[in-house]
């Protein structure tokens, strides 16, 4: 009968546990944002975001740069083709 009780008057006071409980958490969480080893994660995550960005715009710079090259190759075969049939 007391734990139906105590669940009864948890019930009846469940916006200040709620209260509580946001409070608990906006604390714990502050604690946590402070320590040295989620600081330590942040940048080291940050760190592996930049690395990756920096390889994928070195990748997109090469995918650019071997396009660029195909279309002056194509340009080239072009012209090439145009010579040829204007001397026939």
């Amino acid at each position: 009968m007391r734990h139906e009780e105590f669940l009864n008057k948890c019930y009846e006071h469940k916006h200040a546990l709620i209260f509580a409980a946001g409070i608990a958490t906006a604390i714990i969480g502050k604690k946590a944002l402070e320590s040295k080893t989620v600081k330590n994660a942040a940048t080291k995550g940050m760190a592996t975001v930049m690395s990756a960005k920096r390889d994928a715009e070195e990748c997109f710079q090469d995918m650019k740069e071997n396009a660029e090259d195909i279309v002056v190759d194509a340009h080239q075969e072009d012209k090439k083709e145009i010579y040829v049939e204007s001397k026939e």
